[in-house]
């Protein structure tokens, strides 16, 4: 009879333990694939598309957490369940980042896609345009009449400060924020145009170049022509001679609101306007409108005529004219122009 010795092991142990080894193996693994379903699964939720059929526009107010955004979104219809995007929100450490404002989420956009708009603030933005030439009176009516504005101006900005351009906003912007947009550009405009001006002009000063740019605006809206109206009137300047401007008699009867009629005789004798051109010479006493960035680029960087005059030529442009015999020709033609017109 044989007797085993302590220290060696039982085969049947060994077995025992092998057995379990691989049961545990076999239960990581199965845990390892039923992870990795879950995780696909949720991946592909958050990358499938959504349940929109059309383009929806959410607004997110300023102050709204995670968990109310996520339940605005799947009542609104962009996302089909809040607790899938808090998931994805979570994951992605997100949720310090989402910013309020007005979105417009495409069809069938995913969560990924929704988070990634709402996370970069990609929110409608509604464009409003000032023509070039309007007062800031007028630029002020605009604003206030915007739907997508907010806020009050104190104020009507100073005549000329502010840069008419096409400005893209988004809902609840400030009217006040407009204003200093506006005034900053033209800021940078002229910091940027004045160093590089020609070196004779009859002016010394940036108000100075903002006040003839803005009669230049006034009296032409054909671009091309704005450096040779800019040319009459610095060559006038630089001869003392009057610059008998039109617009700047009318801002001085109206503020710059339309006349609706001709210029009367009394009103270009009129020694009590400031604003009169035909009387006074050199400046008027401010501008007459906020010109845009071609009518100051042509102030400081007029074209090189003899030019002094200029009168209307019948096709929306001018003609112009070195002497005075010339533009007397021109205006005769313009008037004939006038009288068919008339006739017709």
């Amino acid at each position: 009879m044989s007797v085993r010795h302590p220290s060696e092991s039982d085969p049947r142990s060994g077995r025992v333990l092998v057995a379990l080894l691989g049961f545990l193996v076999v239960l990581i693994l199965a845990g390892a694939g039923v992870a990795f379903f879950a995780w696909s699964w949720v991946q592909s939720k958050f990358d499938a598309p959504g349940p929109a059929v059309e383009e929806t526009i959410v607004v997110i107010p300023r102050g709204e957490g995670l968990i109310q955004i996520a339940n605005r979104f799947e009542r609104e219809g962009v996302v089909s369940d809040a607790r899938l995007f808090r998931l994805l929100v979570t994951l992605e450490e997100a949720d310090r980042d989402l910013r309020a404002g007005e979105y417009a989420f495409p069809p069938e956009a995913s969560m990924r896609d929704i988070l990634e708009q709402v996370r970069e603030g990609v929110v409608v933005q509604y464009p409003i345009t000032f023509a070039e030439g309007l007062t800031s009176a007028m630029i002020v009516r605009i604003l206030e009449a915007s739907e997508v504005l907010t806020g009050e101006i104190a104020e009507t900005p100073p005549e000329g400060s502010l840069l008419p351009e096409t400005y893209l906003v988004q809902r609840g912007t400030p009217r006040s924020e407009i204003i200093a947009r506006m005034q900053s550009d033209q800021d940078a405009l002229i910091a940027r145009l004045w160093p590089n001006r020609a070196g004779d002009l009859p002016f010394d000063t940036i108000e100075e170049a903002i006040i003839l740019a803005s009669i230049v605006e006034k009296e032409t809206g054909i671009a091309e022509e704005r450096p040779r109206v800019a040319a009459v009137f610095v060559n006038r300047l630089r001869r003392g001679m009057r610059l008998d401007s039109d617009p700047t008699i009318i801002y001085g009867i109206t503020g710059g609101e339309p006349l609706g009629r001709g210029i009367r005789r009394s009103e270009l004798d009129n020694t009590n306007n400031p604003y009169n051109t035909y009387h006074f010479a050199g400046l008027p006493p401010g501008p007459i409108a906020n010109p845009g960035p071609d009518a100051i680029a042509a102030v400081l960087n007029p074209a090189d005529t003899r030019d002094l005059f200029f009168v209307a030529d019948g096709t929306g442009g001018h003609v112009f004219a070195e002497t005075y015999a010339q533009h007397q020709r021109n205006v005769a033609n313009w008037r004939r122009i006038e009288r068919e017109r008339g006739g017709r």
